[in-house]
């Protein structure tokens, strides 16, 4: 049986500053080029059988892909259209400490993050969670042999993991964190307590 495992991206500038990423496509801080580094070496010293790793088309995932696809010596990341983070619409580039003033009362307070649930132009948790399924049901078209690392972002992974173990939206939103360079496990096998593989510590404002 595949397992399918689940990687944020290493810390990038606007995370360092506290900022709303979504689209914008900022480079990775050395921290997150030393924690890409990490997980790379943690996947490998752990013999997960990573055999082939799909990102994001942003840059702070697709490096964070490169640089683990160098220390499992893999062919260089594919990249998935579905795999890009949240359409944030007009609260991309926003801070995020700003989250509960401008989106109250459609928030939702999880530790350690705020999400709003509506702004003009940003796709929705619920259409986010159906992009997750054509994702999900593309890879299973594919029939490889051998595990497969996805590298993505924070919203866009938790929808993933909500589809696969069929969990609502909300579910996903407050039942754990996915920080940067963490690990999740999606396995038919495996119990959904066993979801974080790797955790690394956080650097973000």
């Amino acid at each position: 049986m595949v397992k399918i495992y689940l990687a944020r991206h290493g810390q990038d500038e606007d995370n360092a500053k506290g900022i709303l990423n979504g689209w914008r496509d900022m480079p990775l801080t050395n921290i997150g080029l030393e924690q890409a580094r990490v997980l790379g070496q943690t996947i490998k010293t752990n013999n997960l059988n990573i055999t082939k790793i799909y990102s994001s088309t942003l840059q702070r995932a697709y490096r964070t892909a490169e640089i683990v696809a160098d220390t499992l010596n893999l062919e260089k990341p594919e990249k998935l259209d579905l795999l890009i983070e949240r359409n944030l619409g007009v609260m991309t580039g926003e801070i995020i400490k700003d989250i509960e003033k401008k989106c109250s009362p459609n928030i939702i307070k999880a530790d350690p993050v705020t999400y709003f649930l509506s702004a003009e132009g940003a796709e929705t948790f619920q259409e986010l969670l159906e992009r997750a399924k054509k994702l999900l049901a593309q890879l299973k078209g594919f029939k490889r042999e051998g595990n497969i690392l996805l590298v993505c972002h924070g919203d866009i992974g938790k929808m993933i993991y909500a589809a696969f173990y069929n969990l609502s939206w909300k579910e996903a939103l407050t039942q754990f964190h996915f920080g940067n360079s963490d690990v999740l496990l999606l396995s038919e096998n495996s119990k959904q307590d066993d979801r974080h593989i790797y955790k690394v510590k956080q650097h973000n404002h």
